[in-house]
């Protein structure tokens, strides 16, 4: 239809007017057919259109005007636009109408007429025609009824005025035709009621809307013929049941009712009208409450009087329409609308009730009879929930007369089933609502019929409580009373209304309390509560006098307080029940402001008096509860009543004060004691201040409490338990305590009951804050009941003592505690750890704020207990034996020091409390006050034993201590903030000068090294150099120099006997500080190292200034001070770098010239110590003076050199310039040592196990000066060195070295010896004793000696390996006998290293304790061993051949590759060892022979010495490949155990390393040996694939998977070092990278380890990880492995691929390869005479994860069969090839080559050679001579379970 008038415009535009009527025909059409804009065509219609379409308006307006009332909107709207676009004016429109009315109802009539098969010519299924008639219909229709509005409306009536005569004559015409028009229609139609009946609801709404206009303008037309017909169609049309017919169909009925009142005499009302009415109704209306509840009322006024319904018409009329408020159109609002419907009709009928009833008298009245069987039996008892109170009469909602159908029994069940349930909130509220509106239009007509409501009200709450226990829903029921009262308040109470109160409220209460007063029911209480609030306690109780009292009485205080205190009080107070607590709420809303006090002291008198008679614990209990809402009351304000009581003081009462005190001091207590005395005490919260006792009592009760406590703190078996009872109770107390004595039982329930009384009034304690001492001392005992707490549960870690912790329930009841605990030491211990439990979580609910509200003396006295009580816990006890009670203390110290110190200045006066002198603290340095400041001696420690280990412990503590405070308030005790001046941005805490410093401590804790948890190194040397930082830029808080000071003086004053030269000071980390033995000694290195050295926070000026005092000690008077020389090379040594600094800025400059004064003067020292030692005669033995070697130490010391150990290779650097004159006095000192060269070359040869004499000694103190002084003269002097130099400096070298590997083969050879001999039968530990004593043979200046050599082999070795401008003295290296000794040398180390590998390989073969003993014997000695392995990683191939050759001559239990695995895989492994031995296992000449077993092997031999080994070494063809023990048990162990390793535990290490070394060997072998197809097959076909599930457990691709084809930034660390790592192992081909940065062991290490894995296994094992690929199920891993492949691996692979089959796949005249990178393929051309094929190898982008894919793309002279055959050979070979493609393509063109050349293909996997092992078909049937591949005739044995030929069937 909207087409139709688009169409309509954009024909006129076309072509002229008279084609638009043609357009006409098609408006019956559907809008589908002509859905095209035309707007633009509608803006441009203009006047010249409008007179276009004069001439043919006649033909249009009928199907314009029909057109505005079509159902679909979009037609409607642009018919109405259009009309509005043609004539703009309504005037116009009018008029337009008028002239084309006939017209218009002539096309309408037609439209009528039609039929769904007239409607048009085309062929329209019959559902779409259906569809369209009744649009048309209804459209008519409306059409129609419309047009008589309109025209004979009121709108017309204007028509009368003075205008023209030709308008007056248009609209009478128009009317008169309309009339005309209309009743022709009407007749012809027969009044429409066929359309009535239609079953589309459009059409019967117009017919609702039509009839309507007739019976509003044509009443005339309604003949009684019409109207016997139409009455009942009409009056019966409530059967309609689509709810959007109703708006039309109550105009119908209503007009209907009104313009033809004798129209019900036509229809037979109880038939037609009643029954359908009801049903109307009681369903209801049908989904239309909206719009009819509405009209109801209306409908009731329209009835006519003259219809004889009679009074049962009334209660049918409400009861069905009650019936319908349950109906399947429920909702909110229209449960509105019910009510307000029945509100006004049921005032309706009450206002016409004659029109119904006829008058009687009484009871009998009908306004009351309908107040009864209305309001109260529907409404009140629905609200109510009560069924009905008097049985109905038969006639009284009689149905009989209502038949069930139409599904209205349904309806009436579900009704009847909803309204047993509970309603809805909105409905309840509703219908109180609706009851209270009808009680207040009554109360303003007929208060007669609110009497008669309120004693149905009255009655029906009665039955309610008096039947409470027996009804389920008496809550609600209540509920519902309470809230209709409530109702009435807001709606008529605050409206000043008072009949309420009258005929409601107070009539309830006299009839319901002494129910009420008889029963436990909560909610009737809250009822009571509920009215008093409403109407007034004095109001509503005015009346309420006894039963013998009749007489009403006047209302008058004295009244009520007799009420209040005879009746009242002793129900509310009667005693603990249900409602105790609402009868409490109730007793304190009836307090008056007027009588107060009166009420309050009756209240307390007879609670105290009822607890005193019957000593029942329930009455002050109820008291408690009383004043908790007192309390409450008071806080919130709602103290509604009362204007002086919000005061604790109001309510104090002696009595209170008495009974609390009682209660404190009563035993046996009760739970109910502790209750009370919270609640009169308060403060269970901050912000509760408000007591009910005066400050005596609450002083009495807390001095109670506090004994309580100590009595419980002394039942704990600490001893320290009593002293902090004697920090807190008097004298007397503590007297009384021992008097008494009380059994466990008793004291624990005493402390039960102090628990529950401080944690019900801990913020109580803030009122008697003034007593300091009382408060300081409850404050303190919970604390230290804290702490104790804490303690046990750590002594006490049991599993059964924590099963208990959850078992035994301590918190029932304080009365219940004396009977739960028995004598058993468990249950005692139990209940203790639950009540400690309590206490520390009530000690750390304690606000801050509370505090810091505490008076300063209370604070100052609770730290002196905490502090005495925590130093003697430390210092003065031994009966704690838990690990962490240092830790513990340091917590509860930095608890207690946050909460009660409010300022810095407090802190470091309870600082100086707690680190104050004691018996054994501190040991090395004693404090002293001086001056106002804290000063420090040294001192003898003589404390051993237990004083020792306190102090120590002490330490630990303050260490912890000084970890969470910082160095700066513990040791520099700073009290202020500053700013740096350094940096602007540090604030550091300061306070210049501070009397609190405490630099003794540092030096304390310096001097005791370490402890238990941990050490100096570890914790509080790295705190004190960050603190040096900090006061670097602010000079007057410096404290590190004071610290040196102290230790310097304490070294000294000792007498230092560890001399320098003993300890490896050249390396780094410079850690070599634990091996002093002089405490301060030890100190002073390791903090001027970590000064120095580490941080570099020393300086030159720091550096200088130390110097200086120690050259001015050693040179006191005219004697050297020995000890002083004993401490300077350990000072210079460390230092010497920092006091050359400034002079050494120019690294290029080659004489150095001073450029300061210090400079000059260290200088100057370090020539007269050389010229010093030149001096004394050589170090030969049986020539040195007393200090000769003192003075060498010195001047090695001032040159020194840095040894820098990495994984694989060492670096030794020179760490200052010398000066020319420098160097020729050290050269000089050094060639001194030649002159004993041959008489100490004699000593060297000495066994060092051997010989233990003296002499052996004083020869090792000799080398070990000789050798490093020759090690710093290379350093600094190897350019001046001479033939002979180099000779003896190469020798000693080697003479040096071999001392150590004489020592280590020996005790590999005790080590042997006590193995071999070793049996099962054996004791253990005897012969791991044996072990130790054989390892003891460690020989530390030996290991000194050989490490100082090394040292000096490094050096020569960086001079040889760099080009360097002294090409002379190289020169003369190189022409003497270097090469040969440094193979000798090499030798040495190789047999060093395989010598401690074969130790410890034997002691692992027979047990791994063993091999742990041998193992922990090499850790002390890590930095020699680390040298060693330097040298081992970059040996020479021959010299690795010859060391491995000599080690099998040697004889031992087990040879080099046993000693290379049990270093690689040790117990207590050193990273240094662990790599070198990957090294030698992993290349030539090892490599080959580190993985097979020998049964493996065709034979070992000599191979060692071979050149090519790897082309010598064969795997037996026949024999079974298996892999080393060492290496199969790490990689064939269980899945399981495997995945279930920790990520950087050892075991996994160790399984990495193992692959990596697996990997690294195979990489090594040629792809064609059949070692690697052996070694290939056997990892194939033995080996699990959970490696590579270890491996993906290292790289998070679930984290970073969505991101791998982005940068690499965007990945995850340990994803983005794995990606690395495999792409570098696939380019490179080598792991060596990856396994030397193992170490240390870290999550980004490991990764790359197993990135690196993976990419080599990709590479070298494609097929291997393709097999476990495709048998994940893990979708989501799958996507992010497949993705990381294809990121990172599948790139160089795909290179790497494509580069080898160009390489590698020669063309010949019968094959041609060709490769297409674009597009991943490879095309291979097979040709042969007369026949050939090209085969194209697709690689996925995700190579080798996903299969490679092979197709024929041409084929000549090949059967499809053959062709096939081929296709699928190729593609196994490839898919099976663990190794390139170039090679499987090579592996197929062979076979090719073989076929063609007539040998048979093997009849089971149809290839010649095999795609696995590439061996021939051998293995030949005697029957049918088909000849098999060896591993396929196995497969097929294997899974047909039978040994028979494949073809033929016959036994093989």
């Amino acid at each position: 239809m909207v087409g139709f008038w688009f169409v309509f415009f954009f024909l006129y535009k076309q072509f002229d007017c008279v084609s638009l009527s043609y357009c006409c025909k098609y408006v019956y059409m559907d809008t589908h057919l002509m859905l095209f804009s035309a707007k633009e065509l509608m803006k441009e219609s203009n006047l010249s259109f409008r007179r276009g379409l004069a001439p043919h308006l006649k033909s249009l307006m009928g199907p314009w005007w029909y057109s505005q009332f079509d159902p679909i909107p979009e037609v409607s709207q642009s018919a109405r636009r259009s009309l509005e676009a043609a004539f703009p004016a309504q005037e116009r429109r009018l008029d337009a109408l008028m002239f084309c009315v006939n017209e218009i109802f002539l096309y309408l009539d037609e439209n009528l007429k039609l039929t769904p098969q007239s409607m048009v010519d085309k062929a329209i299924p019959a559902d779409e025609l259906e569809d369209m008639h009744q649009r048309a219909i209804s459209s008519s229709l409306l059409a129609v009824a419309t047009l008589i509005d309109i025209l004979l409306g009121t709108n017309m009536q204007n028509c009368d005025n003075e205008s023209s005569l030709p308008e007056q004559k248009l609209v009478s015409k128009a009317r008169t035709a309309t009339i005309y028009s209309a009743e022709n229609m009407f007749a012809t139609h027969k009044c429409f009621l066929q359309y009535m009946k239609s079953k589309y609801p459009i059409v019967r709404t117009a017919t609702y809307s039509i009839l309507t206009s007739f019976v509003k303008h044509i009443p005339h037309a309604f003949n009684e013929e019409y109207m016997k017909v139409l009455s009942s169609a009409i009056l019966g049309a409530f059967q309609d049941k689509d709810a959007s017919c109703h708006s039309s169909m109550w105009d119908m009925i209503l007009l209907f009712s009104r313009k033809f009142p004798n129209g019900w005499s036509y229809c037979n009302v109880q038939k037609v009208f009643l029954h359908r009415f009801w049903q109307f109704l009681r369903n209801g209306c049908y989904g239309s409450q909206q719009v009819s509840y509405p009209v109801l009322v209306l409908f009731l006024d329209s009835v006519p009087t003259d219809v004889d319904l009679g009074e049962q018409f009334i209660y049918d009329f409400f009861q069905n329409l009650w019936d319908g408020r349950h109906s399947s159109h429920y909702s909110s609002a229209n449960t509105l609308a019910l009510f307000d419907a029945f509100k006004e009709c049921f005032l309706w009928v009450l206002r016409n009730v004659s029109r119904y009833f006829m008058a009687r008298d009484g009871n009998n009245d009908p306004a009351i009879k309908l107040t009864n069987d209305i309001l109260v039996e529907l409404l009140l008892n629905d609200y109510l929930m009560l069924p009905s109170l008097k049985k109905q009469d038969e006639n009284l909602l009689v149905r009989s007369d209502v038949s069930a159908d139409d599904g209205s029994q349904l309806t009436r069940e579900n009704s009847k089933q909803r309204t047993s349930s509970s309603y809805e909130a909105s409905y309840v509220q509703e219908l109180a609502r609706c009851i209270v509106g009808i009680l207040v239009d009554i109360s303003l007509e007929d208060r007669i019929l609110l009497n008669v409501f309120s004693t149905s009200f009255q009655k029906a709450c009665l039955e309610i409580i008096r039947r409470a226990e027996c009804l389920q829903n008496f809550h609600e029921q209540v509920e519902r009373i309470t809230g209709f009262f409530l109702l009435l308040d807001r709606l008529v109470l605050q409206k000043g209304h008072d009949w309420p109160l009258q005929f409601l409220g107070r009539p309830l209460i006299m009839t319901t309390f002494p129910v009420i007063k008889s029963m436990d029911s909560p909610d009737a209480v809250k009822l009571l509560s509920v009215l008093i609030e409403i109407f007034g306690s004095v109001a509503i109780l005015s009346n309420f006098v006894s039963p013998k009292d009749k007489v009403r009485v006047e209302v008058n205080m004295e009244h009520f307080l007799q009420t209040f205190n005879s009746d009242l009080i002793p129900w509310c107070l009667q005693g603990h029940s249900n409602s105790s607590s609402l009868k409490l709420d109730l007793l304190l809303d009836l307090l008056q402001d007027e009588c107060f006090s009166d009420q309050w002291c009756s209240i307390i008198n007879h609670s105290i008096k009822q607890y005193e008679m019957s000593d029942n614990s329930s009455h002050i209990e109820v008291l408690a509860m009383l004043i908790e809402k007192v309390r409450e009351r008071i806080r919130t304000k709602t103290l509604v009543n009362l204007q002086s009581g919000f005061l604790p003081e109001h309510w104090r009462h002696n009595f209170l004060d008495s009974v609390a005190i009682t209660i404190a001091h009563y035993s046996p207590v009760r739970s109910c004691h502790a209750q009370f005395l919270c609640a009169v005490l308060g403060g269970s919260v901050e912000d509760d201040q408000v007591c009910f006792l005066s400050e005596e009592a609450c002083t009495n009760i807390w001095e109670e409490i506090l004994k309580n406590l100590a009595s419980f703190l002394s039942s704990f078996s600490f001893c320290w338990a009593e002293l902090a009872c004697s920090l807190f109770l008097c004298s007397e107390s503590k007297d009384l305590l021992k008097l008494q004595e009380p059994s466990f039982s008793t004291t624990f329930a005493m402390a039960q009951f102090a628990f529950e009384v401080l944690k019900g009034s801990i913020y109580c304690l803030k009122i008697i804050d003034n007593n300091c001492s009382l408060v300081s001392s409850i404050l303190a005992a919970l604390f230290i009941v804290d702490w104790q707490y804490s303690i046990t549960s750590q002594v006490c870690q049991d599993d059964s003592l924590e099963g208990s912790k959850n078992t035994t329930d301590i918190d029932v009841s304080v009365c219940a505690t004396q009977n739960v605990i028995s004598n058993d030491p468990k249950e005692k211990d139990d209940a203790m750890l639950n009540l400690g439990r309590k206490i520390h979580a009530l000690r750390h609910s304690i606000s801050s704020s509370f505090w810091k509200s505490l008076s300063a003396d209370t604070r100052s006295r609770l730290g002196n207990i905490i502090v005495q009580t925590v130093r003697f816990v430390l210092l003065d006890t031994d009966d704690l034996v838990a690990p962490e009670i240092s830790h513990s203390c340091c917590e509860w110290m930095l608890d207690i020091l946050e909460i009660i110190c409010h300022n810095k200045e407090e802190l470091q006066i309870l600082l100086d409390q707690l680190l104050s002198e004691g018996k054994s603290w501190p040991l090395w340095v004693k404090p002293f006050i001086h001056s106002g400041s804290i000063l420090a001696t040294v001192q003898e420690a003589t404390s051993t034993g237990i004083n020792e280990h306190s102090n120590y412990r002490f330490v630990a503590f303050i260490d912890k201590l000084i970890v969470r405070l910082g160095v700066n308030i513990v040791i520099a005790g700073f009290t202020e903030t500053c700013t740096s001046v350094a940096s602007p941005d540090t604030e550091i805490v300061s306070s210049f000068p501070s009397p609190y410093k405490r630099e003794w401590l540092a030096a304390e804790m310096l001097c005791s090294w370490d402890w238990k948890e941990s050490s100096v190194t570890e914790s509080f040397l790295p705190l004190l150099n960050k603190y040096a930082k900090t006061e670097a830029s602010i000079p007057e808080a410096n404290i590190t120099s004071s610290i040196i000071n102290m230790l310097l003086d304490g070294t000294i004053m000792h007498g230092n006997y560890d001399q320098w030269i003993y300890f490896d000071s050249w390396k780094v980390p410079h850690n070599e500080a634990e091996k002093i033995n002089d405490p301060f000694l030890r100190g002073l290195v390791s903090m001027l190292s970590s000064m120095f050295v580490e941080e570099k926070v020393g300086g030159n000026f720091a550096a200088v200034v130390l110097f200086e005092q120690l050259v001015d000690r050693l040179f006191m008077d005219t004697s050297i001070d020995q000890s002083c020389l004993r401490v300077l090379p350990f000072v210079i040594s460390i230092t010497i770098q920092s006091l050359l600094e400034s002079s050494e800025s120019n690294d290029a400059i080659a004489n150095i010239s001073l450029s300061s004064t210090q400079d000059n003067l260290v200088r100057t020292y370090i020539i007269s110590w050389l010229e010093k030692s030149l001096s004394f005669p050589s170090l030969c033995l049986g020539k040195t003076e007393q200090n000769v070697g003192e003075w060498i130490q010195v001047v090695i010391s001032c040159f020194p050199l840095r040894t820098t150990l990495e994984t694989g290779n060492s670096i030794v650097d020179l760490l200052r310039h010398a000066s020319n004159n420098e160097s020729s006095l050290l050269l000089s000192l050094f060639r001194k040592q030649l002159s004993c060269y041959d008489a100490s070359a004699a000593v060297d040869q000495i066994s060092p196990i051997s010989s233990s004499s003296g002499d052996l000694v004083s020869s090792l103190l000799v080398q070990i000066h000789q050798a490093k002084l020759t090690a710093v003269t290379v350093g600094y002097c190897w350019q001046e060195f001479v033939e002979d130099d180099w000779n003896y400096v190469l020798d000693k070298s080697h003479r040096w070295i071999e001392l150590s590997v004489m020592l280590m083969e020996e005790i590999a050879e005790s080590i042997d010896d006590a193995i071999v001999r070793y049996t099962t039968t054996d004791d253990l530990e005897h012969t791991a004793k044996k072990l130790e004593l054989s390892v003891q043979a460690y020989d530390s200046l030996i290991i000194s000696i050989s490490t100082t050599a090394l040292v000096i082999f490094r050096l020569v070795s960086q001079l040889e390996e760099h080009e360097t401008d002294s090409t002379d003295t190289l020169h003369l290296l190189r022409l003497g006998k270097w090469a040969d000794m440094k193979d000798r040398i090499m030798a040495s180390i190789l047999r060093l290293f395989f010598a401690t590998g074969a130790t410890e390989a034997i002691a692992m073969s027979c047990n791994e304790v063993f091999s742990t003993i041998v193992a922990s014997s090499r850790l002390c000695y890590s930095y020699f061993w680390g040298l060693v392995a330097s040298f081992v990683s970059n040996s020479p191939k021959h010299v690795k051949s010859a060391a491995a050759e000599s080690m099998e001559l040697w004889g031992l239990s087990k040879g080099s590759i046993n000693a290379l695995y049990a270093i690689l895989f040790s117990s207590r492994p050193i990273s240094y060892l662990q790599f070198a031995a990957y090294s030698l296992l992993s290349s030539e000449p090892m490599c080959c022979l580190s993985l097979a077993k020998e049964s493996s092997l065709e034979g070992e031999g000599n191979l060692l010495v071979e050149s090519d080994l790897s082309s010598n070494v064969e795997l037996s063809t026949e024999g079974i490949f298996s892999f080393r023990d060492e290496i199969s048990s790490l990689i064939q162990k269980p899945s399981a155990e495997l995945l279930k390793m920790d990520l950087l535990s050892q075991d996994r290490v160790n399984l990495f390393i193992a692959w990596a070394l697996l990997l690294s060997c195979l990489n090594s072998l040629p792809s064609s040996s059949k070692a690697r197809e052996k070694i290939v097959q056997h990892i194939q076909d033995s080996i699990s694939p959970t490696i590579l599930d270890c491996i993906f457990q290292h790289i998070p691709l679930k984290i970073g998977a969505s991101n791998l084809k982005k940068k690499e930034l965007e990945l995850v660390v340990e994803a983005s070092k794995a990606a690395n790592a495999a792409k570098h192992s696939i380019t490179t081909c080598s792991l060596t990278l990856y396994v030397q940065s193992l170490w240390p062991v870290e999550n980004e290490t490991v990764a790359s380890l197993a990135g690196s894995i993976y990419g080599m296994m990709i590479h070298r094992l494609p097929s291997y990880v393709r097999n476990w690929f495709s048998s994940l199920r893990d979708r989501s891993l799958v996507t992010a492995i497949e993705s990381f492949t294809k990121a990172w691996c599948s790139p160089p692979l795909l290179l790497n691929e494509f580069s080898q089959v160009k390489e590698t796949v020669f063309a010949d005249e019968n094959f041609s390869v060709s490769v297409n990178r674009s597009a991943s393929e490879i095309i291979a051309t097979y040709k042969k005479e007369e026949t050939g094929m090209d085969l194209v190898i697709r690689l996925p982008s995700s190579y080798p994860l996903r299969p490679v894919d092979v197709e024929c793309s041409r084929s000549l002279g090949i059967s499809e069969v053959r062709q096939r055959k081929w296709l699928l050979s190729l593609t196994a070979f490839i898919r099976n090839q663990n190794g390139a493609i170039a090679e499987a393509i090579l592996i197929w063109k062979s076979d090719f080559d073989k076929e063609f050349l007539g040998v048979e293909e093997c009849p089971i996997c149809y290839s010649i050679i095999h795609t696995s092992n590439h061996s021939l078909p051998r293995l030949a049937c005697k029957t049918c001579k088909h000849k098999f591949h060896s591993a396929c005739l196995y497969k097929w044995f294997s899974t047909s379970h039978k040994s028979t030929c494949p073809l033929c069937q016959s036994p093989f």
